[in-house]
């Protein structure tokens, strides 16, 4: 299946490759390394094809945005996180770290708050 890597807003193609298996594609809120490039994936669309009377799944375009991966971006649950996501202020998102002490870091923060 082809993957197409397109920038959010502009769509202009970034790169395109192939998957054997629908789950190698990135879900959204998932970092991506494009050569030396890093970006953040915010949207998937499913292009569809009609073939002997049915829609069968023919290729997915990512909509990304380019961005650095923050150093302190960790896995968390099925996505990433900046930040430390055992604070109660953390967005739990790969877009914000908190509301608090947004550009961070979680170390200086005086507002640290473990989740009960």
């Amino acid at each position: 299946m082809q993957v197409e890597v397109r920038l959010i807003g502009s769509d202009r193609l970034l790169d395109t490759y192939e998957v054997e298996h629908q789950g190698q594609i990135p879900q959204p809120g998932r970092w991506l390394n494009l050569g030396d490039q890093s970006v953040l994936v915010l949207q998937r669309r499913h292009r569809y094809r009609l073939s002997n009377g049915r829609y069968a799944l023919g290729s997915v375009a990512l909509q990304v945005k380019l961005e650095a991966q923050p150093a302190d971006a960790m896995p968390w649950g099925h996505g990433w996180v900046i930040g430390d996501p055992d604070c109660r202020y953390n967005a739990r998102s790969p877009l914000l770290r908190c509301a608090v002490l947004p550009e961070g870091p979680c170390e200086r923060c005086s507002h640290f708050e473990p989740l009960r």
